[in-house]
């Protein structure tokens, strides 16, 4: 139009223009102060209205006080722009100086308050309101549901249907997406109930919250129906939708498959299946996933992201992949929170680097229970029962209070450091201990050997136990080779979870280690009738970026000549400075050569064999194993250490070992 000389552009066409055109609209304004439509009062409307919604508010305000006449709308274009960019003082001064107010302003005082977090004065100015549109219903449930406060969000939708206030697409996203977060089926088949009766139409966005609603409420096979009826209908929501349920329940095969086949994935697709690989056993996935990830330009990383990638590091116990990740963070200016320092003391802990896991917790500026939980856990597994304990009265002296977790883990701590006069004293300390804490005070009787007291405890507890109650009681009895509580504890845990293989694996050792084959092997044989799978012993070891598995007597590593060339080297070094095989941890009645054979390729010792291979003398070597450490490997990796001269961390499903000189800082007690 301004290159036609015959049309000539009035002030009437750059309201439009303005309020299109968004943000962009800054070079517009420029033209028309160029032309002198300024002055014009709808076109001034326009351009506060723009400064208000996209900044800066201080330019809104200044060409709002130089208004000669101010329209309703004007006033709470500027309220809503005072909400939105965090100044909640000068909103409520503004709405409070209004000549007059319409629903409009009153909904902005309503939404603005619940965005801001104050609900209760959310609340206050909605109960005021003589007159409330759908809109303002929407706010208020909005502001409940974004909070977590999902059954006062329900309970006004309700209030809402009395009125005869008729919801639309947006009241049902919001109330479905509330009944999703309490993952109550009753209460879902009472709303699509509803649905149904009140014949709305769905729109993608209520078929969407409906798809998430079932997954969490556990039923998948809904979810996956509505899916594929969506058809054409699908957002990027919806099959992020879906792709989170797979993850959720742990059916990672279909979640790949789903995040294959998505048209468009953006950080949030990216996220729930990294977050889906972490969560479900699947460490390594999500770090080679997230590895793929920075490979995209167009596509950037977020807090989110960091903390599952970094949680996987730390469950794998890879260190140099956390340090990367963590400077990766730091060079892309992703801010993390205290969520993300939390998993980051969590994975320091987990992969053996204490100091670090220290440093960071002193670096933060603000610290939750969950950051002083996340150190006592590391603090526990490393068996440093009195740093833990001081850490529990600094928390306290800080004025914040323990909680659950908080004391697991310091029992943990007095268990795996033998304290058991400092255990009872925090014991006795809880107010009301759960069946967690009996079972840590049971796990900790049975370590130092007081068996009888650890029985009389279960059989005192005022609740029924569960089965890591048992499953202490089981292990103690391994440790000290006690048949009968052993019998005990198995035929327990045979009830509560039949279909635990460690629980027979255990109860077999006590059998093989007391000479009763015939027993070990009935054991065995049971499990095998029942169909249990017995859990392969796995280790995992990083090098140069890369995470390798081994599994227990496996040869299909193409470096598996070379590393059986370098144990045998070590068992013959050892043999020499006294090593014997314990045997005694094979449940198989087989010739002592064959024996020896099977303990000597245990998952830690190749893993242990390939990181001598590859790594330069000196350097540190961490494993994480998946299951417990048996006696003999500990003895042996005592002797690699010092006859390598290597420093060798190996973390099992229990706590962590540190090798050096030929002791382990457990001091052979774990």
């Amino acid at each position: 139009m301004r290159n036609l000389p015959s049309i000539k552009i009035d002030a009437f066409v750059y309201p439009i223009l303005i309020k299109f055109a968004g943000k962009e609209a800054v070079s517009i304004h420029a033209h028309v102060l160029k032309l002198g439509f300024d002055s014009d009062s709808y076109v001034r409307n326009a351009v506060m209205d723009m400064y208000a919604k996209h900044g800066p508010i201080e330019l809104a305000r200044k060409l709002f006080d130089e208004m000669p006449e101010r329209a309703i709308a004007d006033w709470n274009s500027m309220v809503s722009g005072y909400w939105k960019w965090g100044y909640s003082d000068e909103a409520n001064r503004l709405f409070h100086y209004m000549p007059e107010k319409n629903v409009v302003s009153w909904t902005a005082m309503v939404s603005g308050c619940a965005k801001g977090g104050d609900l209760e004065m959310a609340r206050m100015y909605f109960d005021m309101m003589s007159e409330k549109s759908v809109v303002s219903w929407n706010a208020m449930i909005s502001g409940y549901a974004q909070k977590g406060f999902a059954e006062e969000a329900i309970e006004l939708f309700n209030e809402m249907n009395d009125t005869g206030i008729k919801p639309d697409e947006t009241t049902w996203v919001t109330v479905i997406s509330s009944c999703s977060e309490r993952g109550d089926p009753q209460l879902a088949k009472s709303l699509v109930g509803s649905l149904d009766q009140r014949r709305i139409s769905l729109n993608c966005f209520v078929k969407t919250a409906l798809l998430d609603m079932y997954a969490k409420c556990g039923d998948i096979a809904t979810s996956q129906l509505i899916f594929e009826e969506m058809g054409t209908q699908r957002t990027p929501v919806s099959w992020n939708a879906m792709l989170s349920a797979y993850a959720r329940i742990g059916d990672i095969w279909s979640a790949r498959n789903l995040f294959n086949e998505m048209p468009e994935r953006n950080v949030v697709t990216w996220n729930s299946m990294i977050a889906g690989y972490a969560q479900n056993g699947q460490s390594a996935l999500a770090v080679e996933l997230f590895k793929e990830m920075t490979m995209l330009k167009d596509l950037k990383p977020d807090e989110v992201t960091m903390v599952s990638v970094i949680s996987a590091c730390g469950h794998i116990g890879a260190l140099e992949l956390g340090k990367w990740i963590t400077r990766f963070a730091t060079e892309r200016g992703i801010n993390l929170s205290i969520s993300g320092y939390n998993s980051l003391i969590s994975m320091y802990s987990r992969c053996g680097s204490m100091e670090d896991a220290k440093r960071v917790f002193c670096e933060m500026q603000t610290r939750d229970v969950v950051s002083y939980n996340s150190l006592i856990a590391g603090f526990a597994i490393h068996g440093y029962g009195t740093e833990a304990i001081q850490l529990l009265l600094k928390m306290k002296a800080n004025g914040i209070e323990p909680d659950r977790i908080t004391y697991v883990g310091v029992l943990m701590a007095c268990s795996h450091g033998g304290l058991s006069k400092e255990g009872w004293q925090i014991f006795n300390s809880i107010k009301t201990p759960s069946v967690d804490h009996y079972a840590c005070m049971v796990d900790l009787l049975g370590r130092v050997g007081q068996l009888d007291e650890a029985k009389k405890l279960v059989n005192g507890m005022p609740m029924m136990p569960h089965a890591g109650v048992y499953g202490a009681l089981l292990n103690a009895s391994c440790i000290h080779k006690n048949v009968e509580l052993g019998e005990y504890a198995a035929y327990k845990l045979f009830a509560l979870e039949p279909e635990n293989s460690g629980n027979y694996s255990l109860l077999a050792k006590i059998y093989a280690s007391a000479g009763r084959w015939q027993d070990a092997t009935r054991i065995m044989g049971t499990m095998k009738m029942m169909g249990v799978k017995k859990t392969a012993g796995c280790s995992w070891v990083e090098h140069d970026g890369e995470v390798y598995q081994f599994i227990a007597g496996d040869r299909s590593h193409k470096q598996m000549a070379e590393i059986h060339r370098i144990l045998e080297e070590l068992r013959k070094k050892m043999r020499s400075l006294g090593y014997v095989a314990d045997t005694n941890f094979v449940l198989r009645d087989v010739e002592g050569e064959e024996k020896e054979e099977m303990v000597g390729t245990h998952s830690e010792k190749l893993a242990i064999g390939f990181a001598l291979i590859m790594s330069e003398a000196g350097t540190v070597i961490r494993v994480v194993k998946n299951l417990r450490v048996c006696g003999d490997c500990h003895t042996a990796i005592k002797m690699i250490a010092k006859v390598t001269g290597r420093e060798i961390i190996v973390r099992d499903n229990n706590r962590f070992h540190c090798f050096k000189d030929g002791d382990c800082s457990c001091k052979d007690y774990w």
